[in-house]
Order: C-alpha cells, then structure tokens, then sequence
C-alpha cells in the first residue's frame, strides 16, 4: 500500500523512531546486590555449613586423624596431662583388664575313695555315708596300707578335681587338701587318721 493511497490521517505511530531509544525486549540494568549476592554467600554460607558438619561429626567421635590439627587424634586427647611427654605409640592404650580363671565345677559323680587308717572301726564307712548323703554318687570304703600322712587328709589326683575336693573336706571337716596323683590316682582319696566329727 503507498502511502498516497493511504486515507488515515498520520498518528504518533507513523513518526520515524528515534535511533538512540531501545528497540525491541528493554531490561532494566542489574542493581550492585544482584551482581554481590552469589559471592557473599559463597564467603559467609559456604564456611558456615563447614563449620557445622565438622561440630556435628567431632560430637559423634567421626573425625579422622589429621596430623598437624589439633583436638583430632585420639592421642591428643587422652594424652598426659602432667606434662610429661607420651612415649612409644602415639594411640592411648587402656590398660588390659586382669584375666580371671574360672573355678572348676565341682564333680559329684566323682570317684571317691575313703580309706580308714585310725583305730577305729567302720570309721571309712561312716565318712562314706556322709558324703553319699550330700550328693556324692561314687563314694568306696576300706582300709589304708600305708602309714602317711599322719593327719587326715583329702588327695586329688588333678587341678580340675580341686573344687570337688574342698567340696569333700568341708563336708567331713578334714581340713588338709592336697593335690596327688600317686595318692589319688582315679579321683579323690580320703585318708582318715582320727574320727573327724569327734
């Protein structure tokens, strides 16, 4: 269409535009914060979230050792504290605990031989019954050939027998308790000098 055909009259939207306006999509200029803003969280955020995550791990004992930073080795913080300087390993060692052997059990099924070397008669079987009435199940009576010891005396033929042999002199209050393989050879053996109620 030219422009001698054209039958409106001229508005503002037929002047020529001006060559220094903006043309097109206009976006107003940034302001200083938008510019400082990623870089002040990277310098204030960043070292604040650091500093959380190394309180909350140091609070659940999940730091590795880092040599040359203090509060980080286990050392360090169970070092001495009187000044005096630690020596060989750097790791703090608790000192072991003392180890403790348990008792053996006591046997009741254990053979149990009551040898009567007193002057008194029926005096094994009367000890013999005793230790049946307490629980002893293999209990034998007879006579001693041999003139030792001189006292009563309970013998045990192994360290495992112990706890049953004091278990066997304290029921008849025989107060010597050794241990024997020559005198106890398959269990406990009692040798009786005197009655040991009387």
């Amino acid at each position: 269409m030219s422009k001698a055909s054209y039958s409106y009259p001229p508005d503002e939207f037929d002047a020529s535009p001006d060559p220094d306006s903006p043309r097109g999509v206009h976006r107003a200029p940034r302001s200083a914060w938008s510019r400082w803003w990623p870089f002040v969280a990277v310098i204030v955020i960043v070292p604040l979230v650091a500093w959380a995550a190394v309180t909350y791990l140091a609070g659940r004992g999940q730091l590795p050792d880092i040599p040359g930073v203090a509060g980080t080795s286990t050392a360090q913080a169970t070092g001495p504290t009187d000044g005096a300087q630690p020596t060989g390993s750097a790791q703090a060692t608790a000192p072991a605990a003392p180890t403790t052997t348990a008792a053996p059990p006591v046997e009741l099924g254990t053979p149990v031989s009551v040898l009567n070397g007193s002057k008194i008669a029926g005096l094994a079987k009367k000890v013999g019954e005793q230790l049946s009435a307490a629980g002893f199940t293999k209990v034998t009576a007879g006579n001693a050939t041999s003139s030792t010891p001189t006292a009563s005396t309970v013998f045990y033929g192994s360290e495992s027998l112990k706890a049953t042999a004091e278990l066997v002199a304290q029921t008849i209050k025989v107060n010597a308790v050794e241990m024997s393989a020559t005198e106890a050879p398959s269990g406990i053996t009692v040798v009786l000098r005197s009655d040991p109620s009387a």
